[in-house]
């Protein structure tokens, strides 16, 4: 393809021109690995059953974007999808009041959000025992 640097970016450093993949094998690298970069794999799909199989038949799940016409169908594959992020109709907006991570191998926790704020915060538990004139007896002594 054309590799190109586009005329509007800078004349120094790395430049990866965006890359559509099509009828990538589903035990090839580009299909099972998670790729950060301008790549996208594409393949087609006869039902919403194996498109959906396709989708959640690898160890990551940080994010996916449905894009379709049909509303219910974007509705069910939210649900059926398994990834820390859907985007539905668009692809990447990140809003700091919303909760970032992923599933599986794609990461543990989340980031931003009020979610996010639970990695910095510890929790302790308390009790205090207002009878102090009568024991706990919790563990009463053998008989």
């Amino acid at each position: 393809g054309n590799r190109r640097r586009p005329p509007s970016y800078p004349t120094s450093g790395f430049f990866v021109p965006p890359i559509m993949l099509t009828n990538v094998e589903t035990t090839s690298a580009a299909w099972r690995e998670e790729i950060f970069g301008p790549v996208v794999c594409v393949r087609a799909f006869d039902t919403e059953a194996e498109a959906l199989a396709l989708a959640n038949d690898n160890v990551y799940g940080l994010a996916s974007a449905v894009f379709t016409s049909d509303e219910g169908r974007a509705d069910r594959f939210e649900k059926g999808i398994r990834a820390g992020i859907v985007w539905k109709q668009c692809s990447q907006p990140c809003f700091c009041q919303m909760p970032w991570g992923g599933y599986r191998s794609s990461g543990y926790g989340r980031d931003l959000g009020a979610q996010g704020l639970d990695n910095y915060l510890g929790q302790k538990s308390v009790v205090r025992y207002a009878a102090a004139h009568k024991p706990l007896d919790w563990y009463p002594a053998p008989q």
